[in-house]
């Protein structure tokens, strides 16, 4: 779990519960991860006692500072009698890592206090091959490879420094040498490498004393030569009061009037916007988490784009008024999408196709299938037509116009099933089956519709029509072949392996929203209705927690039998838009503020929650979760503001 992500799009930077810095992200945020979830350790010596910020002896609070990315940690120690207080961002605009640490003398006694900062880098993702140095003329430690230079530097100019061999043979790092107090000064190191540094000062009775701590990102040494200078010519107090102030104006510039909404709310609503601008590439890629300890039970990780979660990530920022952000997002999906007008199951940071399951070839059927979940190319549609309607930016969406929206339109309007007259069969959003699926269906419509309104703008009268008709088949299909009326609801979908023979799948799953969110049928609809109440009914967690879990008996990370499953953010929060659409705005706060305390002390928000104990379960920050409740809320203002208009 991550509890403290820092960034600007570039250089992100995360910390784990006992704040240990764990990523190190550069130069796409998710790409290349740079420690690979080893921690950097932070501690201190003081009355010959040697102690790391991580042991039981330290309290810890992290959170931030109010409405910025910029830490606000306290570590505290009554054995020591020391308080540190620790203030950590990355710049707003350079790819440096600052940090402010404090450190207040508890004591009756004046007393020298050394800090150590340990660094342990495995440059693009592998320890073969770093060199770590202490450097003269800038008189800072660097670690490089090829083209990774990360500088790391202090003001007052630490006093100590060691690089050393690392998790090879019986070498434990130079952190191990930090804990007698001295460091050895190794000036140079190559291969599986870490370095130390130490900062001392006279810290006198009940006082005080701070310094300034910088990690300088780039692809050369000329580079991160240059920041440094800057930092040291700006000063470091300067950069950080700046980026501090960056970041509340960030957050606060479109003066949403929250009506009635908790202060509890509106602070996880700005967090959330905070927390989506970390995980967000520069490029436009939108991560789905970048908490890299997922690997160690998967051998992979979330530090992709999914364009499904990229194009609901990008309607909540539209949503809250964040359209440069999301020009970035639909500009790199007319770069990425597939030739014949589909997405792949996910991408790098760098456009690039990631990591999949999805088969390409059936060894059974001995035929070709397309390795898709058509849902990602729907949404994007979906979302670009929503973004067009709010901001009009017609410039933009015409370079867009062929090379992706009919590109994807034709293929979806193709890609159908001529017994059903539904979607041909692909993979759901949760990626653990094949099949036709409602949530798939709802979004093709919500798509071809999509691409219907941006033919009627462009003229093309023709093509408006096509999708138009598309779409009203396909909705005339749901009701024949996914709708059950001996269940009285929707079923999640028409499984099939070989794309002849189906059989339906009768479970009921938190994605079934998507009949009424995307606009394939009203949420006043019976059929929506009744299918909404077996979601609530069936798969809201019965426990004191409470929540929406994804589908009955969903085995993912399961914490007790007692439940469905573990709730998820997003599938409570997917209830709440089912209320604010049918007028109960009473039931969706409720919800909306169930989302509020669940929320770390940070105010990050996991992928789930623990239904037992409240905790949060798999990753964190997830994006999705917390674009969710941005979406959400903005939801929810938009119909108190219709309302108050109606009266």
């Amino acid at each position: 779990m991550r509890d403290l992500p820092v960034g600007n799009g570039s250089l992100l930077v995360t910390f784990d519960e006992l704040y240990r810095i764990r990523d190190v992200y550069f130069p796409h945020v998710g790409e290349e991860n740079h420690t690979k979830g080893y921690p950097c350790r932070f501690g201190v010596w003081v009355d010959g006692e040697f102690s790391w910020f991580d042991s039981e002896d330290w309290t810890r609070d992290l959170r931030y500072l109010p409405e910025t990315l910029v830490t606000n940690v306290t570590l505290t120690n009554t054995k020591l009698q020391l308080e540190i207080i620790s203030n950590d961002t990355v710049a707003s605009h350079e790819n440096v890592f600052l940090r402010r640490v404090r450190v207040r003398n508890l004591s009756e006694n004046s007393r020298e206090v050394r800090v150590f900062l340990h660094q342990d880098f495995r440059l693009s993702e592998t320890k073969v091959g770093d060199t770590a140095y202490f450097c003269p003329e800038t008189e800072s430690i660097i670690h490089y490879k090829k083209d990774r230079y990360f500088l790391i530097n202090t003001e007052p100019s630490f006093s100590q420094f060691a690089t050393g061999r690392k998790a090879f043979q019986s070498s434990e790092g130079t952190w191990r040498d930090a804990e007698d107090g001295v460091l050895n000064c190794g000036s140079i190191t190559e291969g599986s490498v870490d370095s130390t540094i130490s900062v001392k000062f006279q810290v006198d009775s009940n006082g005080e004393n701070e310094f300034y701590y910088w990690i300088c990102a780039g692809t050369n040494y000329a580079e991160v030569a240059a920041l440094n200078a800057q930092v040291k010519l700006e000063t470091p107090k300067k950069l950080l009061v700046f980026t501090n102030n960056y970041w509340r104006v960030w957050v606060n510039k479109n003066e949403i009037d929250f009506k009635n909404l908790s202060p509890e709310i509106v602070e996880l609503f700005k967090r959330s916007l905070l927390i989506i601008r970390t995980q967000t590439d520069n490029g436009g890629a939108i991560l789905a988490a970048n908490d890299s300890e997922v690997a160690k039970r998967a051998t992979d990780h979330y530090s992709y784009l999914w364009t499904r979660d990229g194009a609901l990530v990008a309607n909540a920022l539209d949503l809250a008024g964040y359209s440069h952000l999301t020009r970035k997002f639909f500009a790199l999906c007319g770069q990425i999408v597939h030739k014949d007008g589909y997405f792949l199951q996910k991408y790098n940071a760098d456009g690039s196709p990631a990591s999949g399951w999805h088969a390409s070839w059936d060894s059974h059927q001995k035929r070709k299938l397309i390795p898709i979940q058509e849902d990602e190319t729907a949404l994007v549609l979906w979302a670009l037509w929503e973004h067009y309607d709010k901001f009009r930016d017609i410039e933009f969406v015409r370079r867009l116009y062929y090379p992706l929206i009919i590109r994807c339109a034709d293929f979806m309007s193709g890609f159908r099933d001529k017994k059903t007259g539904l979607p041909k069969a692909s993979w759901n959003l949760w990626e653990d089956r094949r099949g036709i699926h409602t949530f798939t269906c709802a979004t093709v419509v919500g798509g071809l519709r999509a691409a219907a309104n941006f033919a009627r703008l462009f003229g093309e009268k023709d093509k408006a029509e096509k999708y138009e008709k598309t779409a009203k088949q396909i909705v005339n299909a749901m009701k024949k072949h996914l709708y059950s009326p001996q269940l009285g609801r929707f079923l999640r979908s028409i499984e099939t392996h070989d794309d002849i023979n189906f059989s339906s799948d009768e479970t009921i799953d938190a994605s079934l929203f998507g009949l009424f969110y995307f606009g394939a049928f009203s949420a006043d609809d019976e059929l929506v209705e009744n299918t909404m109440n077996a979601v609530k009914k069936q798969l809201w967690a019965n426990t004191e927690i409470g929540g929406i879990g994804r589908c009955e008996n969903d085995a993912y990370m399961r914490i007790s039998n007692e439940t469905s499953g573990n709730p998820w953010f997003i599938c409570t929060l997917w209830l709440a838009d089912y209320y604010i659409a049918k007028g109960n705005s009473e039931k969706a706060l409720e919800i909306i503020e169930w989302t509020a305390k669940r929320a770390f002390p940070s105010g990050v928000l996991a992928e789930q929650v623990n239904p037992l104990t409240g905790e949060g379960v798999s990753v964190s920050p997830l994006t999705w979760s917390h674009s969710t409740f941005v979406a959400t809320v903005m939801n929810y203002l938009h119909k108190l503001s219709l309302n108050s208009e109606k009266t």
